[in-house]
């Protein structure tokens, strides 16, 4: 049979409906006829939320500025799938008459919601799903691929990218990995393209400074709507936040493949009767009367382990797992959204595209270092139901110095910081508190019921340089030798004299905070007055995680290895006799500096923070210190006045 060209299109029309209602008889799962052929569940008539006709408009206006491969950052519960139904019709057909549209996700319960959203929305056209035994003509006017069947064997070869209007994909964090990278590259989309289809990806987690190459498949993020934005515009749940430190040593778990945990290893050191007690028995002081709780665990052991546990304190605790064969795991997920019982445990499996609206509380059991996956995982309590009002979020805080990312990061704040009921504008004040003054902060860490928290005082300079709390931060996320010199200011030393500097930046209009990274580069004698040439900044982050990320990223392509790794040997040797003198200037005849006291990695950073101005830091940590001394007793003055005019019947003091 000849291909179908776009001028035939309109003469199959016919053929093409018979050929939909026969395939949805034979081929489509019941729940899924079902959606097919009502049409009371259509879209069309739908009011599209203020954000979502914005975020529309924002992929018109880039297309129409000729951009071809877009991102959407949308948070979960934003209406992803609503926006991608929409698309379907705002996007006009091609010059070629191109009008057919390829939507990719990677689980079968992505390409289903979609399916069913667009046979709704869109009744007078054909659907087909290719996956598994399902497979698409080819033809139709919207076809939802699973990404594994479409490049397995020639199934790829049947869709002529010419005839392709609009390719979309689901859960677009996943785009670079291998497979979507083929299919990219069979309709045109692996390099910018002018005859290429539309490119429209959509994730909740994209991360733009990971250091890997999102930038194969996306050339620009168009829109961003963060969780934190559309909870104080009421679209979603409001969130409060528990961090309970479990004490579990996590600090010899080696890293899996993509980046996180090895699940094997990690399971070994959470899996303990211990951990597993401390996490029951934080449920139960915290959120035992909460209808719906979802417990993320590391692996099956990790999820038998942890249920008994449960079951041992008399909690209904359930769990699903990737094995749970498909019926009896939609009978216990339909049974938890009709809140049966209390507890459902998993591993992996509620991550990504799942709708449990009725969640109102998510222990997050297993560590990590992905913030990706931190932030689906937290997702999964943040859609509205009449039944809640907000969702409490416990975090089981394992060690800190292993790169973990926890709550408290995702508002750009140290992951040591314990925090207890704290809500998401509680946990944004208390970051921009950290800026301000004595009082700023007192209230913040007051109102956020913030524990645990340690202010450091600093007796002379010599304390402040050698002092490497701050560094704790930002070395559990990289591999280099960054050097905290201020209050949310790092340096990376790289060849002569030239350096990057990582800070937080000034808050945006929109109130989100931003990380700037920027290089200062070393000129030459004799070139300028200044020794340094004007400050280059390299690029902005809205979390302090990706701003490390690209700084590093850069700083590998741009400086040696072997001057930035604080992992080097050289680190490790001692000092040269140039550093001690240089150190050994700001102490006493009797305070004096030995090869045998630090090291040469030590002596390196003290420098650094010398030379980037630990002098006038100290000088006014000193100024801050006296300003409260001398405020305390003024009060101290001020109460005893008024103790003094205070009339009182009883002995008179003397």
């Amino acid at each position: 049979m000849p291909p179908l060209f776009p001028r035939w299109l309109p003469l199959m029309r016919p053929m093409q409906q018979t050929f939909r209602n026969r395939y949805y008889q034979t081929k489509f799962p019941t729940l899924l006829r079902a959606y097919a052929t009502d049409r009371s569940h259509s879209l069309r008539g739908i009011r599209l939320r203020g954000y979502q006709e914005e975020c529309i408009q924002s992929v018109l206006n880039s297309v129409g500025h000729g951009h071809k491969r877009l991102g959407i950052s949308l948070a979960t519960g934003a209406g992803k799938t609503v926006i991608f139904t929409q698309l379907i019709d705002r996007i006009k057909a091609g010059s070629n008459g191109a009008d057919q549209t390829l939507i990719l996700a990677h689980r079968r319960e992505l390409v289903e919601q979609a399916a069913r959203h667009c046979t709704a929305a869109y009744p007078n056209k054909m659907v087909e799903i290719e996956m598994g035994n399902m497979h698409a003509s080819g033809g139709a006017d919207i076809t939802i691929a699973s990404i594994q069947s479409i490049i397995s064997g020639d199934r790829i070869d049947k869709f002529d990218p010419s005839r392709y209007k609009l390719v979309l994909v689901d859960e677009a964090h996943h785009i670079v990995a291998p497979g979507y990278l083929r299919t990219l590259q069979h309709f045109g989309l692996d390099h910018k393209n002018k005859d290429s289809p539309l490119l429209v990806g959509v994730s909740a987690t994209f991360s733009r400074f990971d250091g890997l190459r999102l930038g194969a498949a996306i050339d620009e993020i168009v829109y961003h709507k963060d969780y934190v934005d559309m909870i104080g515009e009421k679209w979603l749940s409001d969130v409060i936040f528990t961090t309970v430190e479990s004490t579990a040593d996590i600090s010899k778990v080696r890293n899996g493949s993509n980046g996180d945990f090895q699940p094997g290893e990690l399971s070994k050191v959470v899996n303990t009767k211990e951990i597993n007690e401390v996490t029951v028995r934080s449920w139960l002081a915290k959120a035992a009367g909460r209808n719906s709780t979802l417990v993320f665990c590391v692996d099956l052991a990790h999820i038998a382990g942890l249920t008994r546990t449960f079951r041992r304190h008399g909690i209904d605790a359930r769990f699903v797992t990737g094995d749970t064969p498909k019926i009896e795991r939609s009978e216990r997920v339909d049974a938890f959204r009709r809140q049966e019982f209390p507890v459902l445990l998993n591993c992996g499996v509620f991550t990504e595209g799942t709708d449990i609206p009725n969640i109102d509380c998510v222990v997050l059991a297993r560590p990590t270092r992905s913030r990706n996956l931190l932030v689906q995982m937290i997702g999964r309590g943040m859609r509205l139901h009449p039944d809640k009002t907000n969702c409490h979020i416990i975090d089981m805080v394992s060690s800190l110095a292993t790169g973990i990312v926890t709550t408290p990061t995702l508002f750009g704040l140290d992951p040591s910081e314990l925090v207890e009921e704290a809500s998401v504008n509680e946990l944004r004040n208390l970051d921009r508190a950290s800026d301000g003054g004595l009082k700023d902060i007192k209230e913040a860490t007051e109102n956020a019921s913030i524990c645990n928290i340690t202010f450091s005082d600093y007796e002379s300079v010599l304390d402040l340089i050698a002092d490497t709390s701050g560094e704790k931060h930002i070395r559990s996320i990289s591999r280099n030798a960054w050097v905290q010199v201020g209050p949310n200011k790092y340096v990376l030393s790289g060849p002569h004299g030239t350096y990057l500097r990582l800070e937080k930046g000034d808050t945006a209009e929109d109130d989100e905070i931003k990380f700037v990274a920027w290089e200062i580069r070393a000129l030459p004698t004799g070139v300028s007055k200044s020794p340094y040439a004007a400050p280059r900044k390299l690029l902005e982050a809205s979390t302090f995680a990706d701003a490390v990320h690209g700084a590093d990223k850069y700083a590998s392509e741009k400086y040696p290895h072997l001057l930035i790794s604080r992992n080097k040997s050289w680190r490790s040797g001692p000092p040269t006799d140039g550093q001690l003198k240089f150190l050994n200037k700001l102490r006493g005849e009797k305070d004096r500096l030995e090869s045998t006291d630090i090291t040469k990695g030590k002596a390196a950073d003290m420098i650094i923070k010398l030379r980037h101005g630990a002098r006038g830091r100290f000088a006014k940590l000193e100024a801050d210190r006296r300003r409260k001394e001398r405020r305390i007793l003024a009060q101290e003055q001020e109460e005893n006045m008024k103790l003094r005019e205070k009339v009182s019947v009883g002995p008179l003091l003397v």
